[in-house]
Parts: C-alpha cells; sequence; structure tokens
C-alpha cells in the first residue's frame, strides 16, 4: 500500500463529523443508532441490519427497542430544572417511562450525581433493568428544596423492536480479513464512542481509494450486545479473520495505549507494537483481559480472534470518561489524525508481511553487479538501507517473514519491505 497521505486535513474532518453525531442520543437500540449510523453511511458505503427483539444470540437475547422524546423535572413553578433537551446525559439511558409528582426525598433516590466533580454531569445505564434516572450536577442537586414537590416526567418506550448495526465490507485480492469494529452505543461521549466511529471512517475512506490485499470488514455495532449479535450471525465470516482492532477514546490529548489480543503474540499485535516502537512517541501496551471493550467479546475463548484495542487514554486514566466533560474541546484533532495515522501504519504491514525465499543462498549474492548499491546514492541512511538488504538475503529462507526480519534487525518494516522490493526485482528473491 502507499504511504499514508491525504489532501485533505484528516484531523479537521474527524473532528467536524464528530460534532454532527454528538448531539444524538444514542443507546443499545432505537432510533439514535439508526439516525448515527445513516450519518456514517453518508461518509462510507456500510448496510444496515436489524435484529428483532427477543432473538437469541449466544447467551444474550436482543433486548427491547429503546426511545425516548423528551424528558424533565419541573418545579411548582413549571420551570424546567433537568432538561433532555439540553444534555441528553441527563437521562439515565434506557429508562422506562414515567411521570409523577413525588417531593425530594423520593426523588433522590432516581438522581445521579458526581460529588468529586460537583460541575460535571455522570452518565449511567440501566438497559437490563427497567428502571429510570435522571444525572446532573452536584452543584445543581443543591439548589433542589426538600420541602417542594416535583413534576418528573420521562416520555420514552421500551418495546420489541430491532438491535441495529452498520456492516462495510471492502473487498480485497484475498478473502482473508481485517475486522475493524467501533460502538455507537453512548449518547453524547466524544472520546468514548465518537472518536472511534469518526477514525473507523476515515480509515474506511482512506482503503477504498486505496489497493489492498485484505479484504476489511468494517463494524459499527451497539457495545458488548453488538458485537456479540455480529459474531452470533456471522459464523461464516470468522474463519475468514486473520486480524483486528477495536477503536475507542482515540480522540484525547494523552500517548497512544495499545491492548494486545488474548492471543497476545498474534500478527496484529506485533505489527502494533512495531509501529509504536519506531515512531518515536510515547506510548504504552496493556496485556490482555477479559475487562474493557468488545475485544472482550472478539477475543473470548469460544471465538479467540486475533483482535486488540486501540485507545489514548485508558478509561481508568481519564476524569473525564463516562461524563459531560468528554466534550467536543475533549478531543483533538491532531490526536485523532495520529489515531489514525498508527492504523494506517499498522496496516501498511499486515499488508506488506510476507515471506521470501533467497535465490542465492550460499554465501553472500554480489549486489553491486545488480546496481543494488547504486540505488542508495551515496544518502545518509545508506548504511541502513544496506543492513536492511543484507537481513532480508540472510533471513529470507521460507520461514521467516519481513516483520520477523524488521524486528531481528531493530530496523523500521517500511525499510525492510523496500529492501524486499529490491531485491524481488533482481534474481535473488521470490515469493515463498
Amino acid at each position: 500500500m502507499a504511504a499514508f497521505f491525504m489532501k485533505e486535513d484528516p484531523g479537521g474532518v474527524m473532528h467536524a463529523f464528530i460534532t454532527r453525531l454528538f448531539p444524538i442520543c444514542r443507546s443499545i437500540t432505537g432510533d439514535g443508532v439508526r439516525e448515527t449510523l445513516r450519518l456514517v453511511q453518508d461518509q462510507i458505503p456500510i448496510e444496515l441490519h436489524e435484529v428483532p427483539t427477543g432473538t437469541q444470540v449466544f447467551d444474550w437475547s436482543v433486548p427491547k427497542e429503546w426511545n425516548i422524546r423528551d424528558a424533565w423535572v419541573k418545579d411548582s413553578s413549571g420551570q424546567r430544572l433537568i432538561d433532555f433537551c439540553e444534555h441528553n446525559l441527563q437521562v439515565v439511558n434506557y429508562s422506562s417511562p414515567v411521570h409523577r409528582r413525588m417531593r425530594l426525598a423520593e426523588l433522590k433516590e432516581h438522581l445521579h450525581t458526581l460529588p468529586e466533580r460537583p460541575e460535571w454531569i455522570p452518565y449511567r445505564t440501566t438497559y437490563y433493568e427497567e428502571n429510570w434516572g435522571f444525572c446532573l450536577c452536584e452543584n445543581q442537586l443543591a439548589t433542589f428544596d426538600d420541602d417542594q414537590e416535583y413534576d418528573v416526567c420521562i416520555d420514552s418506550s421500551l418495546e420489541d423492536g430491532y438491535l441495529t448495526y452498520g456492516e462495510c465490507l471492502l473487498s480485497g485480492e484475498e478473502s482473508a480479513e481485517v475486522l475493524i469494529s467501533c460502538h455507537v452505543c453512548h449518547p453524547s461521549l466524544a472520546n468514548d464512542n465518537l472518536s472511534g466511529i469518526a477514525v473507523a471512517v476515515e480509515l474506511a475512506r482512506y482503503l477504498a481509494k486505496s489497493p489492498h490485499r485484505y479484504s476489511y470488514r468494517f463494524v459499527f455495532v451497539p457495545g458488548t450486545i453488538g458485537s456479540i449479535t455480529w459474531l452470533a450471525r456471522n459464523a461464516e465470516v470468522i474463519p475468514r479473520i486473520r486480524h483486528g482492532i477495536v477503536l475507542a477514546c482515540v480522540g484525547d490529548a494523552g500517548s497512544i495505549s495499545y491492548k494486545r489480543s488474548r492471543q497476545s503474540e498474534a500478527e496484529i499485535d506485533r505489527a502494533f507494537m512495531h509501529v509504536l516502537k519506531h515512531s518515536g512517541d510515547p506510548y504504552t501496551v496493556a496485556e490482555f483481559s477479559p475487562f474493557g471493550y468488545d475485544e472482550r467479546q472478539y477475543c473470548s475463548p469460544g471465538i479467540n480472534l486475533p483482535i486488540g484495542c486501540l485507545m489514548r487514554s485508558r478509561p481508568d486514566e481519564f476524569a473525564e470518561y463516562h461524563t459531560s466533560a468528554d466534550n467536543l474541546e475533549f478531543v483533538q484533532p491532531w490526536a485523532l489524525a495520529d489515531s489514525l495515522a498508527k492504523c494506517v501504519a499498522a496496516i501498511n504491514v499486515l499488508e506488506g508481511n510476507r515471506v521470501y525465499v533467497n535465490q542465492k543462498p550460499k554465501g553472500e549474492p554480489q549486489l553491486g553487479k545488480r546496481g543494488l548499491y547504486k540505488r542508495l546514492g551515496g544518502s545518509a541512511d545508506g548504511r541502513e538501507r544496506e543492513l536492511a538488504l543484507l537481513w532480508v538475503l540472510n533471513l529470507s529462507d521460507g520461514k521467516h517473514s519481513l516483520l520477523d526480519i524488521a524486528e531481528r534487525a531493530n530496523l523500521p518494516f517500511a525499510l525492510v519491505r523496500d529492501a524486499s522490493t529490491a531485491l524481488s526485482e533482481t534474481d535473488l528473491l521470490i515469493l515463498g
């Protein structure tokens, strides 16, 4: 594949897309998910799938569909003290419908705040237990009156319907696939949710314009239940998946963090580790654990796909996680662009990672008469390029991949790949 390049500013493009998505109230089902996926559909060719309520998917079943029209808490004068229309985090996601009057003592059982962050609204859900509630700032709660009655309304519905997810398949030269997954179930949370969607969309746009060896399958699913549903419905696809990545929290200003797959040393793990090591940027690596995003579903023991997770700050590393502070100011265009560039670099490793065989393995072949030394052109990095040629010749025995060679030689993969290309244009190297 060609080196990463886009004419437009990818960070600005992604941030603008996040801005469009931010106001939508999403959940694990419902019209907010459909609206989000239709906006994605305007960018890339995704197919929408609807799975009916009650469908059995492994040990789970598809829940009722939730939609919300309005919600509020009003004081005796009719003023809205809590207003879903002002911020959709103010309602506990998946709240059952309610319309009652009650005193603060009763209402408080359904109110959620963050006392340690009194100006932030928390994000709370009640997906699998019918309940209701509101989220608000601690400072806002302090203005409520114990002696007053409040008009409480959540105009929502929980009915038989569908779970909706989107899928985009970009066919390549081979049927073997790379799976790229992000979750589409959170409401107005810019980093935890929307950054992953934006990077996935821009990555798909890039790949659609570039020739590629692998086929690439992008899935936009509600967290947990969505990936479980996709896996349950795609038993015939799973054997074709060779590599994969979950994208989440990829827009904040923290350094890149990579979580290994359950296999730990899968090619996708090694590709990202190689890219991060040679990037010159700070990064962290986390070992696999069965807690986190949808990688825990793709890596479950009965599936065990080689799928890692790319983040910047991990959820336990930024206080803004699952709060109103995860807003449009929290995600940075440059960070989105950097996350995208790291993904493209890792994909370039996967695409170029081949096994070759040296056709002149007895002794070092004469490179000068084949014009290979001349290609170095006396540049400052000529010595490193010469080393790459020699390492490729030495380890191209049909057993070592180019990534093996790059790791052993401690050279950037692109340099080793370029050396293999130059050698393949002579009589010295063929694909194994």
